[in-house]
């Protein structure tokens, strides 16, 4: 097999001034097409010793213990990689997160079991930045939004493998969710009205955007499970990963997937609109995230301070304590001497 050339580390990574940070963007990988997927078609985003970052293709599980599932991202970095398969692994690599056998995109696997711990507690505490573009049915009239829906477990009978939001039939255990939705083209998919948005997940949830986008009546394009199987005319469902930054130190990995929902990828998308340009968009969600990280930081650093204070406070209200004490005891033995003489 022929010896794959090590990309570099994100350190090494061009600057892109658009980004306004060090982007992990490869230029010379072609755009996804409408072609299906296949053991040789892994797209690689971003390698390093500890991560590598690949654009999953749509309608590919991410692994599988079937033994028909030939083709799953697993599979595929096998094939290209069989020399950074961990045998200590169920699957061969630590995938950090997850994806939809329908989406695609930018999707993180740890190289090793430190690097997994490092992105695990990125993921833990929310500090992870995600963003996917989608077209969605319908034109979506507010421009800027969050989607507040609890989602839960559906229980009713043949709709087990999905999930529902709060107050609908046999919504089980729903647990509070929020999605960022930004739109940024209003147009045409194969003649019916869409809307291009960047989708945000504020919490994780299984289907969580797909949910969300069918809980306000605008299901995303292609959908077949949201639409109550009606949307199956597409090639596939238009949902994809385009953004991941992940905060670890002391070197973020940041990582766009590039933007497959384009005509020349699909002349069925007409943009006839455009409110906001995709890289502004992204730009400014990664500008709005880090603000609120230092924020975070400042105010982790200022309990610190004061409890740091407190603690100071207490050891001198000790010290004080011990040294009246000690002055007590003093004085009581002069006392005793003085009253035996």
């Amino acid at each position: 097999m022929k010896k794959q050339r090590r990309r570099r580390s994100l350190s090494e990574q061009p600057l892109d001034s658009s980004w306004g940070c060090r982007s992990c963007v490869s230029p010379s990988v072609p755009m996804m097409t409408t072609e299906p997927t296949s053991l040789d078609s892994l797209r690689v985003l971003y390698q390093s010793d500890d991560f590598i970052v690949v654009d999953k293709h749509w309608d590919i599980r991410i692994d599988s213990k079937m033994w028909y599932e030939k083709h799953t991202v697993q599979a595929q970095l096998r094939h290209r990689f069989p020399q950074l398969a961990d045998p200590s692994t169920y699957y061969g690599f630590r995938f950090c997160h997850q994806l939809d056998f329908s989406t695609s995109g930018a999707l993180c696997v740890a190289l090793n079991k430190a690097a997994a711990g490092r992105a695990y507690r990125c993921f833990k505490d929310r500090t992870v930045t995600k963003a996917y573009l989608a077209l969605i049915r319908g034109r979506v009239e507010e421009q800027t939004q969050t989607l507040d829906f609890s989602i839960g477990k559906n229980s009713s009978e043949g709709k087990t493998h999905m999930m529902c939001i709060e107050g609908t039939e046999g919504c089980e255990n729903p647990k509070p969710c929020q999605t960022g939705l930004t739109v940024l083209e209003y147009g045409l998919y194969d003649g019916d009205p869409v809307t291009k948005v960047l989708l945000q997940p504020l919490t994780g949830r299984t289907h969580q955007l797909r949910v969300h986008c069918s809980a306000i009546g605008h299901p995303i394009v292609g959908d077949f499970t949201y639409s109550s199987g009606a949307d199956d005319a597409p090639y596939r469902m238009m949902l994809h990963a385009h953004f991941l930054h992940i905060p670890l130190e002391p070197q973020p990995l940041l990582v766009s997937a590039g933007d497959p929902f384009l005509p020349t990828v699909d002349p069925k998308w007409l943009p006839e609109r455009s409110l906001r340009t995709l890289t502004a968009t992204v730009e400014a969600l990664l500008e709005s995230r880090m603000e609120q990280d230092r924020k975070i930081k400042e105010e982790k650093k200022e309990h610190a301070r004061k409890e740091e204070e407190r603690r100071k406070k207490l050891r001198k209200e000790q010290r004080t304590k011990e040294e009246s004490e000690e002055q007590r005891r003093q004085c009581h033995d002069w006392l005793s001497e003085w009253a035996g003489d």
